[in-house]
This record gives C-alpha cells, structure tokens and sequence, in this order.
C-alpha cells in the first residue's frame, strides 16, 4: 500500500485528490495540510511514502519546503503538483530533489500513474519537460545539468552504483583513487548533487547506467 500525505492550501483540491484516490486499490491517503507549519506537524505522526505537495503552499514557498523535506525525512519522495507552468518551476524542483512535477491540467490516471511511479524510486516527468531537461531549446545543445556522461563516467558510476569504494574502483578500472575522486566530482557537478546517495539516486531515475 502506498502511503500518500496531500499538502495544499485548497480544501476543495485536497478533496478532490482524496476522491480520486480513495477507490485505487494500492494507494491510501493517510493525511492531508495546508500550510507547512501544518505539514511538518503531520510528518511527526505519519509517514507518508509520497508526499504530494503543492507549489504555492503557504508560509514557506515550495522549494524550501521540498529542501527541509529532504533534509528531515530522506525516504520520503515528493511529487510537486501545481498550477504553476511546468516551464517556470519544473526544473528547479526536480534539481531541489523533487521525483516529479505533475501540472493540477493533468489528467486524472496521470495523478496515479505518477504517484506510483515515484513510490517506487523513479522520477515522473511528462515527455515535454524531459526534453527541456536534456537540451537547452535556446541553442539545442545538451544542458550542462544533463551533459551525456562520457564513457569513463559512466563506467565508474556503474561501479559507484554496484557499491563499489573508490579504492576499489580503482583497482577496478586500473586508475588512481585520486583520479575516481574527481570523476565522482565530475559527476556530481554534471548531475547537480552534493552527496553520494543523491547521485546514484538522480543516475538512476535518470536511467544514466
């Protein structure tokens, strides 16, 4: 069963979303907010897999209460859900640490499908916003944020990935640790994490290996 907690300041959307849901066999609402204060007190008796949040919350705007989310409570997944434009936001979540940003235009089987989705550990992102995310549509070149990795890249991501230490990365691929050290560096700055377990985290929903 996949525990969601709705935070939006709109009683008749958190309604409306708890309606949707109700009849799905696999999903059960198990809390609902409207400001973050009110959130934050809930995260300390529920714990939701997915929180489905919405942009404009009030008190604290959206992305610093993804951040504090993240920071807090790392297991929960948040799926932004907003009527704000996807070309304005979309990106700027999903590098806060979003796994998907669903527009309030969106379908209804859109809502599950994505809830799903993120539960699992993948990020949802409409096929429109994937294509922004991977070329910059001003030059048509790749976004530094989603640069191809090279192929060294990815074979010492893959070994990161399988659990791997530097040191034995190294011997892995006949390098130095020093050297692994700044191909992980390299990563991270391509990816735009700051930790191990959000690099393998966003390469994985990313299928980059």
């Amino acid at each position: 069963m996949i525990k969601i907690l709705i935070a939006d300041n709109h009683p008749i959307v958190r309604m409306g979303v708890q309606q949707v849901l109700n009849p799905v066999s696999d999903i059960e609402v198990i809390a609902d907010a409207s400001t973050t204060t009110e959130l934050f007190n809930k995260l300390e008796i529920f714990t939701p897999d997915v929180i489905l949040l919405e942009m404009d919350i009030p008190e604290i705007n959206g992305i610093a209460t993804l951040r504090k989310i993240k920071k807090q409570y790392p297991n929960i997944r948040v799926l932004i859900y907003s009527g704000q434009s996807e070309d304005v936001y979309a990106l700027s979540t999903i590098r806060a640490g979003a796994f998907g940003y669903l527009s309030k235009t969106s379908e209804i089987d859109y809502i599950i499908s994505a809830i799903r989705k993120v539960s699992e550990g993948n990020m949802f992102i409409t096929n429109e916003l994937a294509q922004r995310l991977a070329f910059d549509e001003g030059t048509q070149k790749p976004r530094r944020f989603f640069r191809k990795l090279s192929t060294r890249e990815v074979e010492v991501l893959k070994l990161l990935a399988s659990g791997k230490r530097n040191k034995e990365v190294a011997q892995g691929l006949d390098l130095n640790e020093k050297t692994v050290s700044t191909y992980k560096a390299r990563l991270m700055r391509k990816l735009n994490v700051d930790n191990l377990v959000d690099l393998l985290q966003q390469a994985k929903a990313l299928e980059l290996y």
